[in-house]
């Protein structure tokens, strides 16, 4: 089994009513036979007055499982076909393509970091990027910069956040309270982030509040949570979660 990152980048625009996200999660209909997808990964990069971008500066990640490495170009092409049909004009499309057992992964998941930190040019993806398909379709360019640093932070396992991701079930089908034990047999771990506090039971409860978003952590899906009482938890993630987490660690 073969590990494929398949990351677009700046695929959208302010008015065009929908993000990158969407198009990586779409992307799961264009898979070869034999693939499947692991989930789409939302990678957050750096938000600088000097670098353009629509919204947030965020890239997406596609990790595809796939029997064998032969299939590489075959996914190539088709993320091609995918970006040509449903990128927006006025965007700056970005496609990067690598495997788990590319020569310059780990130069992926440094540019990737850096990316994170510091401004970065095309020439410094294209430097970074020999050897694994990194390619532009449109506009400025500027898309293989989050494309290549997407698939990087991605590979690396410590940062990002499932918009897409579920064996039997995709996140958006989870109800708004679920087990431990749901989420564990889907692949997910509970992840409390409480000061001094016990490791979820399988029966126990968590709410989502419709907002079940794992983070990439350590390779895997985990779902951070604070406890609400005894048997209930609740997933954080939001912007508005930040004050409540910290107050939570305060005490």
């Amino acid at each position: 089994m073969t590990r494929i990152y398949v990351t677009f980048d700046d695929t959208d625009t302010l008015d065009c009513g929908r993000g990158t996200g969407k198009l990586a999660r779409w992307f799961e209909d264009e898979l070869p036979d034999g693939c499947a997808m692991w989930g789409v990964v939302r990678q957050q990069l750096l938000v600088h007055p000097d670098v353009p971008y629509t919204s947030h500066n965020s890239a997406a990640c596609v990790v595809v499982d796939a029997p064998s490495a032969v299939l590489v170009p075959e996914i190539i092409e088709r993320a091609v076909r995918h970006l040509e049909k449903h990128a927006v004009d006025g965007s700056d499309p970005g496609l990067c393509v690598a495997t788990d057992e590319s020569p310059v992964i780990e130069a992926l998941k440094a540019f990737g970091v850096r990316a994170t930190r510091e401004l970065l040019t095309k020439a410094d993806a294209i430097a970074v990027a020999k050897g694994v398909h990194l390619s532009a379709h449109g506009g400025t360019s500027d898309g293989i910069i989050g494309a290549a640093a997407g698939t990087g932070l991605t590979a690396d396992g410590w940062s990002g956040r499932f918009i897409e991701y579920g064996k039997n079930h995709r996140l958006r089908d989870f109800p708004n309270v679920v087990s431990v034990g749901e989420l564990l047999a889907e692949g997910m771990i509970v992840l409390p982030v409480d000061r001094n506090v016990e490791s979820a039971k399988p029966d126990d409860l968590v709410d989502t509040r419709g907002w079940l978003r794992p983070c990439l952590w350590g390779g895997r899906p985990a779902v951070p949570v604070l406890r609400v009482e005894p048997g209930l938890w609740q997933a954080i993630g939001r912007s508005s979660d930040k004050a409540v987490a910290g107050a939570s660690n305060t005490k």
